[in-house]
């Protein structure tokens, strides 16, 4: 009998006018056209697939890529099984031409990475399982073909440290979002709240210590158990963690709950509890106290100044700085928080003198201190005995408005009784010779200093001494700086 209907399969296949593959069973139920080819030991996608296949199943086989030729011009196929091969590579656009498929089963293969062409062209999708990989890379732009379609996503059972969350914010119309037993560390607040859609979410077994409270978990109800739950909830699954028992979890305790499995890691009074038998009151939280910072502290103008503050707290709190005009202190080419709370200012400028605020802050409170720094002005000289006018006190000289390069005589320089000239001009450089005697005994290096008028910030430029004895002996030394905006 199991004969005769295998027969009869390859009759209407035949009848359709493309064979069936070798070893593949094809089903003819019209208008659809079924291809079953699992288990049937392929090492690449068959070539002699019907065209008009609406559904191809090539599970449980040993192929290794899928190639841009596989599925070329199938612009019927809705369903694509690839489960339990050896896929470790997928060749750019491999699923171009199926516009029409809401299917792709990729799940227990060898992906290890998901890159921006790999599902370009399924504007279509609605299920993707990429579970059971070793993928621990997703690209930020994977998935924009079928952002606004997706209604599954299956990424369990991967590698996945680093996740795309800017991505994952944006399936709005997600149903089910399964990211179960990976190694994510850290949900960020709020990617949730725009997946207005979402029915299940599944962070089982990662390495979360607290998951925040999304704005989407306020707006409908919120349970850790599936059997019971209304249809309008989103059932929330999170055991296999290492939870961290304070009061950013206390929303979390008071959900609807199904067994007592989940337990706590820390702290070291609740570790091992059971989660939902804990009481509320001993979800707390400890505002922070410094421990330790930097004592008065005195820079040069124009080096580098560290500046130290240490605290403790439960939550770990959270270090922000302020100059001393008030202002938060942000990261940039000048400045660096660091996530210990030290601040380092790369170029020390004489209105960083003054008290830094340090604040450390978490879900219990905050805690201040102040740090003193004085920059101590480094000496301009001019005619090398006299002290220049500090740049911070007056409006620096115009910017260089020179559009080429020009040669400057001596007698418009600095005169033939100055040490230092300024011999070439363009808009962006400036070539600088001064004498070239041996080299005061201790000095190693000449310095030139200069900043903008837009821009008090000093900037310093080198010339070793040695090397300018060596190149220039008896010759004047010159030293070309190049300015940039």
């Amino acid at each position: 009998m199991e004969r005769l209907w295998f027969s009869l399969l390859l009759l209407a296949a035949a009848c359709r006018g493309q064979p069936c593959p070798k070893r593949c069973m094809c089903q003819s139920l019209s208008p659809s056209l079924a291809i079953l080819c699992s288990k049937t030991g392929l090492l690449f996608v068959p070539a002699a697939i019907d065209r008009r296949t609406v559904e191809l199943r090539l599970q449980e086989n040993f192929i290794t890529a899928v190639r841009r030729k596989d599925f070329a011009n199938m612009t019927s196929l809705l369903h694509l099984t690839l489960s339990r091969n050896t896929i470790s590579q997928i060749l750019p656009s491999a699923f171009s031409d199926l516009r029409r498929l809401r299917a792709l089963h990729l799940d227990s293969n060898r992906l290890t990475v998901i890159k921006d062409d790999h599902f370009k062209g399924l504007t279509n999708l609605r299920h993707l399982i990429l579970a059971s990989n070793q993928i621990h890379s997703i690209s930020a732009h994977a998935f924009d073909d079928f952002l606004s379609t997706l209604e599954d996503l299956d990424l369990s059972y991967n590698n996945l440290a680093e996740t795309p969350w800017d991505m994952i914010g944006r399936l709005t119309n997600v149903n089910t979002l399964n990211m179960d037993h990976n190694l994510i560390e850290h949900v960020p607040q709020g990617v949730f709240t725009n997946l207005h859609k979402l029915a299940r979410l599944d962070m089982t077994s990662n390495k979360l210590k607290k998951i925040p409270p999304d704005p989407l978990f306020l707006r409908i109800p919120v349970y850790a158990k599936s059997k019971g739950s209304p249809l309008t909830s989103l059932v929330l699954s999170f055991g296999g963690n290492p939870l961290h028992c304070n009061c950013e979890l206390l929303w979390l305790r008071r959900l609807t709950r199904e067994d007592d499995l989940e337990t706590c890691a820390s702290p070291s009074d609740l570790s091992a509890k059971y989660f939902w038998t804990i009481p509320e009151e001993e979800f707390i939280c400890d505002p922070p106290v410094l421990t330790r910072k930097s004592p008065h502290t005195v820079s040069m103008e124009g080096q580098h100044a560290s500046l130290k503050c240490k605290a403790n707290g439960d939550p770990e709190p959270e270090v922000h700085w302020i100059n001393p005009e008030g202002r938060l202190i942000s990261n940039g080419t000048r400045t660096l928080v660091f996530p210990n709370g030290s601040l380092e200012i790369n170029v020390t400028v004489l209105k960083d003198s003054g008290n830094f605020t340090c604040i450390a802050s978490n879900a219990a409170g905050e805690s201040t201190g102040r740090v003193e720094l004085v920059v101590t002005a480094v000496p301009h000289l001019a005619n090398s005995t006299s002290r220049s006018r500090d740049p911070s006190s007056e409006p620096a000289p115009s910017d260089i408005l020179t559009s080429s390069k020009v040669a400057l005589p001596n007698n418009e320089t600095r005169g033939a009784d100055r040490r230092v000239s300024l011999v070439e001009l363009t808009g962006n450089s400036a070539l600088i010779r001064w004498s070239s005697q041996m080299p005061t005994t201790g000095v190693r290096m000449f310095q030139v200093q200069y900043n903008s008028s837009g821009d008090d910030t000093l900037v310093y430029r080198s010339k070793s001494t040695a090397f300018a004895a060596l190149q220039n002996y008896l010759k004047p030394i010159q030293l070309c700086l190049s300015f940039y905006s």
